[in-house]
């Protein structure tokens, strides 16, 4: 939380390739009175601005480092294989590292993928983005492996990608400091986790709606006024008994005292 408490935000980073578009609608939704600003980092730099304060919690690539930062995986990423649209790569729509081992493969420096090198015949040297090796590609060097969101990220109408099934994969995560939990951090979890606005454990349910008495106390009230001229009870209105005009059995007769 930056700022005065009068007005507070949350800054939430973001690694390339991570849309959080629609945890940013639904935070705008639930919490209006207080701005979320994104902060975009590098992946290689996304843990060091967690650590250093510089954001409240971040949409990152696993792994982190655990001692000091938490993490919740959201999701894991299919690795793919980006290359010209006429490559022979794109005669299926699945493809297997073996299948790729006597290409020139290109290993940027800001690689996300963890592999020391990939499979294939390494390129003259490392590009120092992903978005330089795309140009390379482009240009016909190689081939390059990365998380699908990323050869989305930076498409171009002149290559393709497919889905490498046995590459390693990237697992994205929410992460933030341990030791700086707070209620904002607690409120963007369970924007996640998918709780909704009403869930017992999110922090910020809506206030309980006050229930109307109005109409039902009146509603009681009709129900318990008499009506003019009827009788309440089992007693008529002229306080005789409706059984006789005295108040005793009807037709009921005095018998003579019983000798002894």
């Amino acid at each position: 939380m930056t700022g005065s408490e009068a007005s507070p935000t949350f800054r939430l980073a973001y690694v390339p390739g991570v849309t959080p578009a629609k945890w940013v609608r639904i935070w705008n939704e639930r919490r209006p009175d207080v701005p979320l600003t994104l902060v975009p980092v590098q992946a290689a730099e996304a843990s060091d601005v967690l650590r250093r304060g510089e954001a409240d919690a971040g949409l990152v690539r696993l792994p982190v480092d655990r001692t000091v930062l938490s993490a919740i995986p959201l999701y894991t990423e299919a690795t793919v294989v980006v290359a010209p649209k006429d490559h022979v790569v794109t005669a299926a729509e699945e493809v297997s590292l073996d299948e790729l081992a006597d290409e020139v493969v290109l290993h940027p420096l800001d690689d996300v993928l963890g592999w020391e090198q990939p499979p294939g015949e390494p390129a003259f040297e490392r590009p120092a983005t992903t978005e330089d090796a795309i140009d390379h590609v482009a240009s016909g060097i190689g081939i390059l492996y990365v998380p699908q969101s990323l050869a989305r990220l930076h498409h171009r109408k002149d290559l393709t990608y497919r889905t490498v099934l046995d590459a390693p994969q990237s697992d994205v995560a929410l992460s933030w400091p341990e030791d700086a939990t707070t209620d904002f951090v607690e409120d963007f979890i369970g924007i996640v986790r998918g709780r909704t606005v009403n869930s017992t454990r999110g922090r910020t349910p809506p206030p309980a709606q006050p229930k109307t008495k109005g109409k039902r106390t009146e509603a009681a009230s009709a129900r318990r006024k008499p009506v003019a001229g009827k009788a309440t009870g089992k007693t008529g209105a002229t306080g005789k008994n409706p059984r006789g005009s005295s108040g005793g059995a009807k037709g009921t007769k005095r018998g003579k005292p019983r000798g002894r």
